[in-house]
């Protein structure tokens, strides 16, 4: 049986973290083949934020795409995939995907999950909103994409900023079936 393949693109929001907990933990899933995009401003957010260097993410990836190379396998629709996470996902990226501007390969592929009505999972860090971002946010979902922003919800268990990420991080996982027990499902609240 062969791997379910994922594509995971990283750019220029904050937010690194999420991309990197992402690759992390699908490297250690088996039947899973991630495929990896970072945009230059990604790069440089994972630099500022993580200490980290393209390849090492790269290195996490079962394949690494350069944000150009518009003739990636990921560019075209006949390639395979269960769809596409965009996180951290910049208001440029948001805006891009909105409008079908496929002007590198994150945009282009981005495009083709939504052509080929597979999922994708857009994870913008942006706060406030302008009236663009919303119009944009809706613009996603009525195209059938999900808008997931990264809100740690109090509620749970999770208290450390590592477990509200992880707990953001398994939630984003859930919606391609992937469980692995990174946060406790609400289970109702019982009153008294």
């Amino acid at each position: 049986m062969s791997a379910k393949r994922l594509i995971l693109a990283m750019t220029g929001a904050t937010g690194a973290v999420y991309g990197l907990r992402l690759l992390e933990i699908l490297k250690g899933l088996d039947g899973w083949e991630t495929h990896l995009v970072i945009s230059a401003a990604g790069a440089l957010n994972v630099r500022h934020e993580l200490k980290l260097r393209r390849s090492e993410l790269h290195a996490l990836a079962s394949v690494a795409h350069d944000v150009n190379d518009i003739g990636a396998s990921i560019a075209s629709g006949a390639f395979r995939t269960e769809g596409m996470i965009i996180a951290p996902c910049s208001m440029k990226t948001l805006a891009a995907v909105a409008h079908g501007f496929g002007d590198n390969l994150i945009t282009r592929a981005a495009d083709v999950t939504l052509k080929e009505r597979r999922r994708l999972v857009v994870v913008p860090r942006e706060t406030p909103l302008n009236l663009a971002h919303i119009r944009n946010m809706a613009a996603v979902t009525e195209m059938g994409g999900i808008v997931f922003p990264p809100l740690p919800a109090f509620y749970g268990p999770a208290k450390t900023v590592p477990e509200l990420i992880d707990e953001t991080v398994g939630r984003i996982l859930g919606l391609f079936g992937i469980e692995v027990g990174l946060y406790a499902p609400w289970q109702g609240l019982k009153l008294s």
